[in-house]
Formats: C-alpha cells, structure tokens, sequence
C-alpha cells in the first residue's frame, strides 16, 4: 500500500538523446506537490464548512433574539428580571459563542505541523486549568514527541477542562502512553464519573454538552489534520478515558 502511493508522488521522465541511441530515465519527486494540493483541499473543504455552519447558527439565533425583543417592547411593564429576558442573554451568549468558534476554528491547519513533546505539552496545559482539589498526573515519558498540529495544546487543555467541569468530584486526572504493537496510544483519564454510553461519539459532535460543545468537536479537528484521532473508552460512573491514536511516523521517543 505505501509503496503504491510513493509511486503516485513521483513523475516518470524518459528522454531520447539526439545521435545516441541512449536514452535518459529521471524520476521526479512530486511528493510536496502532492501534499500542497491534499492541504489546499482540506483548507477549502474547512473555509466552506466554517462559513455554512456559522452564518446558519448567527441567523437563526438572531433570529430568536429579535423575536424576544419585539415581545419585550410589546410588554415593557415587564421587570428586566423576567423569563424573556433571561432568553435574550442566553441567545446572546450562544451568538457569542459561535464567534468564539470561527476565531478558534480558522487557526487549524493554517501553521505547518511540527514535531511537539508531549510530557511538556500536558504541563503547559495544565497551567491553564483550576482544578480545585484535583491533582494531574503525568506519566508520559519524558522526550515523547508527536507530529502534529502547534494547536495540539488546546487538546491536552481541553480534556484537562472536560473533566474538570463534567467529571463531578474527581481526585486524579492522569495522562500515560501504552504501545500496542507499535500502535501509540496517549491516554487521559479521570475518576470522575465518566461519560454515558450512548454519548461516546456525540461528545465529539459540535454543540453537543452543557456549555458550548466546542473542545472535544475542534480537539477531533486539530488531531486530523496529521492523521490523529481520538475516541472515549472509559466505564460509565468509574471515569472517562480519551484515548488519542497516533499513525505510524508521526510518533518517536
């Protein structure tokens, strides 16, 4: 399969010397070019995908905020601290909220991807969440490196932040590394109270979950662009489990 698709990259060049009957055989490496039209594709398919979902969430929305508005100019003796009110803060916020998504959105995949140590990528993160009375253990080994995105710090925050808002009194979230035949595996777990069965894959859908349902949906995205995916594994009611799968060559200790 690999050395098929190392043909596809190379162009085959046969040239007849003039007054020989020599010929000249050169093979060209249009690897790079090859990948430069993968990513123009991926970055369009995103660019149409950003626009559609966002000016269909901001219109509908607004939408629902004009409706609230026009009710409350038809009730002004209505206290500020009525049901309608609370509706239009909420609509605000959720139009805040998909504005939020296009600025984080439209950052992946625009920088190149590097090679990033992941024992220093969960410590940065970490600076970043308040955990109360739960403590983060890291125990990948130090000088673990995978290629990915530079916005691969925001998957390691985001699964940090999931399970401090959503894991209900957690102790211990910890961060690991398991091979399995050659297969990398970078693990994050909680003693929280997990996620139900049933929601395993939705957790990753946009607009999914109790605030914005954003972290796990643009964490999936950040992982794909260099082959990387994530999944829950964990037990209902014994703690989540994200399990992030690493392709071969983008992995190295």
């Amino acid at each position: 399969m690999d050395r098929g698709k190392n043909i596809l990259t190379m162009y085959l060049s046969i040239v007849l010397l003039p007054n020989t009957k020599q010929t000249l055989v050169s093979l060209v490496d249009i690897s790079k070019r090859k990948r430069l039209e993968e990513t123009l594709q991926q970055t369009n398919k995103k660019l149409n995908l950003l626009n559609s979902i966002t000016r269909h969430d901001i219109n509908n929305q607004l939408t629902m905020l004009q409706g609230y508005l026009h009710i409350m100019e038809m009730e002004p003796s209505y206290p500020m601290n009525n049901g309608y009110f609370q509706k239009v803060k909420t609509v605000a916020e959720r139009i805040s909220s998909s504005i939020q998504f296009t600025q984080e959105y439209e950052k992946i995949g625009v920088t190149d991807p590097v090679w990033h140590n992941c024992h220093t990528l969960v410590d940065t993160a970490a600076t970043q969440i308040l955990f109360g009375d739960s403590i983060v253990k890291n125990d990948i080994p130090a000088g673990t490196k995978v290629f990915a995105d530079p916005l691969i710090v925001k998957v390691f925050y985001n699964l940090m932040d999931n399970s401090v808002r959503y894991g209900g009194k957690i102790t211990n979230i910890r961060f690991s590394l398991e091979d399995h035949d050659g297969e990398y595996i970078i693990v994050c777990e909680d003693d929280g109270i997990g996620i139900p069965t049933d929601e395993k894959e939705k957790i990753f859908e946009r607009g999914f979950g109790q605030n914005t349902g954003l972290g796990l949906f643009i964490s999936r995205e950040i992982l794909l662009i260099t082959g990387l995916d994530i999944r829950e594994t964990g037990v209902p009611d014994k703690g989540a489990r994200f399990e992030i799968t690493v392709p071969p060559g983008s992995f190295r200790i």
